[in-house]
């Protein structure tokens, strides 16, 4: 791992990329791991995060997601957030893209995190627009209630993005502009099979940048790494130890 350390000491514009394998440490389940969201029984995966579905009926994404996203004010940064909030204060890194809805990395400190799939910190009617933010909707979901607005009894939603939306469009502009400014990225924790945001790495790549992957499992993106690592505990106390 000391090339990576090296790498990262060398590079003049690193960016790190996260997706839901960063917070299994944290005791958060991904999506398409092998204890992951779609491999639950009591959850349909698909539904919970589908806006048409969601605004047929939002029962069924409050009742579901109560115990993986409202109770996310239980939840504490793990070493991969925190490693990567200390690399920005010293300088080696420039960003984090992730692909994460559990705000772990503003908690951990990371200064600047841009949240391609939105993110539940704000809530909003999709009626009149008015906003929300988290802990006044988690303590309702977490009371067993599905939140209406109080003003015209309109659908409240999470600015998270749901299947059939389009992507917050100024974030993805941003993670695609520090991409392709990038000599260096680490994805860390994704399968790299949702898209866009899957994409976001290939514009580093096309700018003769670097990619190192750290994720148990593979990536579409294996054979264009430079370093492929699968354990990230490993990597980021080998990181927390050699890179001061």
């Amino acid at each position: 791992m000391h090339r990576l350390v090296e790498m990262i000491q060398s590079s003049s514009y690193c960016v790190a990329f996260t997706g839901a394998g960063v917070s299994t440490l944290a005791g958060i389940s991904d999506f398409r791991g092998k204890q992951g969201l779609y491999k639950q029984e009591d959850i349909d995966a698909d539904r919970i995060f589908d806006i048409g579905y969601f605004r047929k009926d939002p029962s069924y994404y409050y009742l579901k997601s109560k115990d993986f996203i409202y109770n996310l004010d239980k939840k504490t940064p793990a070493l991969v957030h925190t490693e990567l909030a200390r690399l920005e204060e010293a300088g080696y890194i420039k960003a984090v893209i992730t692909q994460n809805i559990d705000l772990l990395h503003q908690k951990a400190g990371s200064k600047r995190v841009i949240e391609v799939h939105g993110s539940p910190g704000i809530h909003r009617c999709l009626s009149c627009g008015r906003t929300w933010d988290f802990a006044d909707i988690a303590a309702l979901v977490q009371q067993g209630t599905v939140p209406f607005c109080d003003d015209c009894g309109g659908i409240i939603k999470p600015d998270i993005t749901f299947f059939g939306e389009q992507l917050p469009a100024q974030a993805l502009e941003e993670a695609f502009s520090l991409a392709a400014s990038a000599d260096l990225m680490i994805i860390l924790g994704s399968t790299l099979l949702v898209q866009p945001a899957a994409s976001i790495p290939l514009y580093t790549r096309r700018n003769n940048g670097n990619l190192v992957i750290v994720n148990n499992m593979e990536t579409p993106l294996d054979p264009y790494a430079a370093l492929r690592y699968s354990d990230l505990g490993e990597v980021f106390s080998y990181l927390g130890e050699h890179l001061v």
